[in-house]
């Protein structure tokens, strides 16, 4: 994968139980930890940060429960002795404002966003929605003084040019909208609608349905799909696509490095496809919704990892889910095969899946865990970061 497309830095603060949470990433990263330590909340901070790039932060975060139920329950920071335990853990005075802070950076760019409380408006119904009160967009992995290019205070935009001047751009933002979509202009703002379109095509996997109503057990309509759907709904098609314009080398050894003697084949009839696979010792192949809950599910990670159309960022949650254990040092070694052309960011509570993991060569472990009710990473040396000022 290109380098300046990696997230090298990725930032939460405020998000359920991630108080402050800064990770160093890598093309391979495996994220690890007891139930409750804070994969999901870190899993879905990352869902957040694509939904800003889609315009859908406020809509997410309602879906979420509301600002209110997802900001860090605890106290603004933590004394010595409540980390000691001879003193309880108690509130203190807040110094700063309440705020939920989502950012990542990497070698080109880096963005960050801050979200807070409504102002009091006796006028309005839309009192509990967040209000976005600022944004930034800088040049490399730190935000500093000289190298932002783009900054929202509340309602006003600037954009810095290239004679290094700053000049205005909007100054009535709506505090539900992020200048990521709306102030995206390739005339003015090339590098915001790049990074946009970037984080746009963040993909992630943490449903792929292999249940008794799912759309993939069925056969449906073949179209080109290169990007598998989130839900896994047009699988046929997906490895069609793989076989004619993708790896279709690479699929087979796939399938027989999980499946010794396995084969994939695609039969369409009126313009519906459906999936078979034959297995060593049967007589006939298979259709999809003959195979086990766990080979489907394989066969759909198989066709969002081998993608004609690789990704900058695939994030997988739990993708060891329902697969027998036998099938982890397959997927694993799948998983480090697409890592070549995406950086991955697996979330995964299967210790065979994270050894196996472990094993493949530049993967990354982060490993989280709850201390005071916080997520904290193991032997974390505190990764420098610096959030925009409101």
């Amino acid at each position: 994968m290109s380098e300046p497309d990696m997230i090298t830095r990725l930032a939460v603060s405020g998000y359920r139980s991630l108080r402050d949470v800064r990770l160093e990433l890598g093309g391979l990263n495996v994220v690890t930890g007891a139930n409750g330590s804070g994969k999901s909340s870190l899993y879905r901070s990352l869902k957040l940060l694509a939904d800003i790039a889609q315009g859908r932060i406020i809509h997410a975060l309602a879906a979420d429960g509301g600002l209110q139920s997802t900001l860090w329950a605890g106290p603004e920071s933590f004394s010595g002795k409540m980390k000691a335990g001879s003193q309880p853990v108690q509130g203190t005075v807040r110094s700063k404002p309440v705020a939920l802070k989502l950012g990542f950076s990497g070698e080109d760019y880096g963005y960050a966003i801050d979200l807070g409380l409504p102002l009091p408006d006796a006028t309005s119904l839309f009192t509990r929605d967040p209000q976005i009160k600022t944004e930034s967009v800088w040049t490399g992995e730190l935000l500093g003084r000289s190298n932002s290019f783009a900054e929202r205070r509340g309602p006003y935009v600037r954009i810095r040019g290239d004679s290094g001047e700053w000049r205005e751009m909007l100054q009535n933002l709506a505090s539900f909208d992020s200048m990521m979509t709306h102030c995206a202009d390739p005339r003015d703002a090339v590098e915001l609608l790049v990074l946009r379109e970037r984080m746009r095509e963040w993909r992630f996997y943490d449903h792929l349905r292999t249940d008794r109503d799912a759309p993939a057990r069925r056969p449906q309509i073949g179209t080109y799909t290169p990007v598998l759907a989130s839900d896994g709904s047009d699988l046929a098609a997906a490895i069609q696509t793989i076989i004619e314009i993708g790896s279709p080398d690479q699929l087979a050894a796939t399938i027989d490095d999980a499946f010794p003697g396995g084969r994939l084949g695609v039969v369409q009839i009126d313009g519906y496809f459906e999936l078979e696979m034959q297995q060593h010792g049967l007589l006939r192949p298979l259709k999809t919704a003959e195979l086990s809950d766990g080979t489907r599910r394989y066969l759909l990670l198989v066709a969002a990892l081998l993608s004609p159309r690789p990704p900058a960022l695939m994030i997988l949650n739990e993708p060891e889910t329902s697969l027998h254990p036998d099938l982890l040092p397959a997927l694993a070694r799948l998983v480090a095969k697409a890592a070549a052309k995406s950086q991955i960011i697996l979330v995964s509570h299967a210790p065979d899946l994270v050894t196996a993991l472990r094993q493949e060569k530049g993967s990354r472990q982060i490993v989280l865990e709850k201390r005071l009710g916080e997520t904290v990473v193991r032997d974390d040396d505190r990764l420098s970061w610096n959030w925009p000022s409101r």
